[in-house]
């Protein structure tokens, strides 16, 4: 016993083996969640660069399709000046037509040759027109068939990132179980290990 009367106190009680693995088993439980939760990280980066391609994708499917809608409609205006030269063709054969018959079956004149050279051209030049408008269709449809084989592609990130999605969810969900499992063996531990109130105040009585 000290001097003044009052017993010395006693030294807290060591940790129990029991402690230790409390401590060691939460610990892991700590460390499992922050991996689950990385895993789920990692797999929603890799869920947003496949949107990220599929988008970048999905513009150039847009930009293809604007451009062979273009080549189209240049086609169809090339075609549409068809029928122009086509009346400018049959006024140039009347001409031939009259001319001939005015010469009685003799030899016909420079107005009359040179009217043949006109139609000649004019044939010439409807049928540069047709194969510009078939060029034009053709490389409009390349760009269609293009835009199909860009869009497979999408579908395939697309899909693949729905699955990294997936896959991200699960982690984030097995996470968030296991950390409402260690935080309520934690508040049960932390109940256990609280110290009861003391009986006296350790005082002799006179």
């Amino acid at each position: 016993m000290a001097a003044g009367g009052t017993p010395p106190q006693s030294p807290p009680p060591s940790s129990t083996p029991l402690m230790h693995r409390q401590s060691r088993w939460l610990g892991q439980g700590y460390a499992d969640i922050t991996k689950l939760r990385e895993l789920a990280a990692k797999h929603d980066r890799v869920a947003g660069r496949m949107n990220q391609r599929a988008s970048r994708i999905n513009t150039k499917i847009e930009k293809l399709r604007h451009q062979a809608t273009l080549l189209r409609e240049k086609g169809q205006r090339v075609l549409a000046e068809i029928p122009e030269i086509e009346q400018q063709m049959k006024q140039h054969e009347r001409d031939i037509e009259s001319g001939t018959s005015r010469a009685g079956g003799g030899p016909v004149g420079s107005d009359i040759t040179n009217l043949h050279y006109r139609v000649r051209k004019l044939q010439q030049k409807i049928v540069d027109k047709q194969q510009k408008a078939r060029t034009l269709e053709h490389r409009a449809a390349m760009k269609t068939q293009k835009t199909a084989e860009l869009k497979v592609k999408v579908d395939r990130y697309l899909e693949a990132a729905r699955l990294e999605e997936q896959e991200a969810l699960a982690f984030r969900q097995r996470a968030d179980r296991l950390q409402m499992i260690t935080e309520t063996d934690v508040a049960s531990n932390l109940k256990a290990n609280a110290a009861p109130p003391a009986a006296g105040d350790g005082s002799r009585p006179p």
